[in-house]
């Protein structure tokens, strides 16, 4: 058998499979897992797709980090303001070509997030707002054209689950809107900036059992990052669960990238204009910590998928985060 060659992937979109965690500490339990399938015999890479647990090598860790540094001269700033400028457009831009052709929907949310498909606590606010009667509330940032949003919808059938999603491009909410599984009943769909905290978002603080991040904190500048967990915090009531999974950094999506796409350190631009960020579980936790939350998980997931007609090997990284709010907490601003 010929020897397997690493390359690296597709910058988006290959992290909508079904994937098993491995926990880079040893404070955290084992969980459940979608499987244990092991390498144990390198000689056996191409007899599955992939492969779960994988450890990487001292030498692995050495390349990627020449390889980012490689690559790690970044644009000009006016180039960077740019970019930064019009990342609306771009995000417009690539729900205008690819609609709801790109994504999977994300059905292994229930096995890594079974809080989705939980009712909780009754939420006492009496401010009127979409889904004000509801008992158990949950939304979604980055929501993109509703990949995450459906399945908790199909999954979830609790009469009081209602759930909120929103996104930065106008485009995708509207395909959200006009999904023939879209029921206002059950759901309300707006557009929001992230990044912008002093917007108001339709929901009052302090109302919502889960909060989703999927694959969205990464697309904003790092300087924005901080404020924007710290202004969603508050939206969740005491006892309310952060919920993401995310780019870990010397994915194979940041070692693909060539020359002349980095705009600041472990931070990228794509070829259609959209960014991405490259994170590890330290600078996470700092986040989440920085903004009141308590961690729950924070775990670091490696999964070798193999291309077994073309014998190549492909080493994703994902970073999954659970954070929770304090029973003690008001929903002010923490200091």
């Amino acid at each position: 058998m010929a020897a397997p060659r690493a390359v690296a992937g597709v910058e988006s979109g290959a992290g909508e499979t079904q994937l098993i965690l491995t926990d880079s500490g040893s404070e955290e339990g084992k969980r459940p897992q979608f499987g244990t399938r092991f390498l144990t015999d390198p000689r056996q890479v191409f007899q599955h797709n992939a492969w779960d647990n994988v450890e990487w090598t001292e030498e692995q860790e050495n390349a990627a980090k020449k390889k980012v540094l490689e690559n790690s001269q970044p644009l000009p700033p006016e180039k960077q303001d740019e970019f930064d400028a019009k990342a609306n457009e771009f995000w417009n831009e690539f729900y205008t070509i690819h609609e709801n052709r790109f994504f999977k929907d994300r059905h292994w949310l229930f096995t890594e997030f079974p809080e989705l498909v939980e009712a909780l606590t009754l939420n006492e606010c009496n401010t009127h707002f979409p889904g004000e009667n509801a008992s158990y509330r949950i939304l979604e940032v980055g929501c993109g054209v509703g990949n995450t949003v459906f399945p908790i919808l199909k999954t979830n059938n609790d009469p009081g689950l209602f759930v909120y999603c929103c996104d930065f491009s106008s485009t995708a909410v509207e395909l959200v809107k006009t999904n023939p599984e879209y029921d206002p009943g059950r759901c309300f769909a707006f557009v929001q900036d992230l990044s912008d905290v002093e917007a108001d978002y339709p929901i009052p603080d302090g109302s919502l059992d889960v909060l989703v991040l999927i694959f969205v904190l990464s697309a904003l500048h790092p300087n924005k990052m901080q404020a924007s967990i710290s202004r969603l915090a508050r939206l969740l009531k005491p006892g309310g669960m952060m919920l993401l999974r995310d780019y870990g950094r010397y994915d194979m999506a940041q070692l693909r990238f060539k020359k002349g796409r980095c705009l600041s350190e472990n931070f990228y631009v794509r070829g259609d204009g959209t960014r991405v960020y490259f994170f590890t579980q330290d600078e996470l936790h700092e986040l989440f910590t920085s903004a009141g939350l308590e961690k729950v998980q924070n775990l670091v997931d490696r999964r070798l998928q193999v291309n077994r007609g073309k014998q190549l090997t492909m080493y994703r990284v994902w970073i999954q985060c659970k954070y929770r709010k304090s029973l003690q907490q008001t929903t002010e601003t923490p200091s």
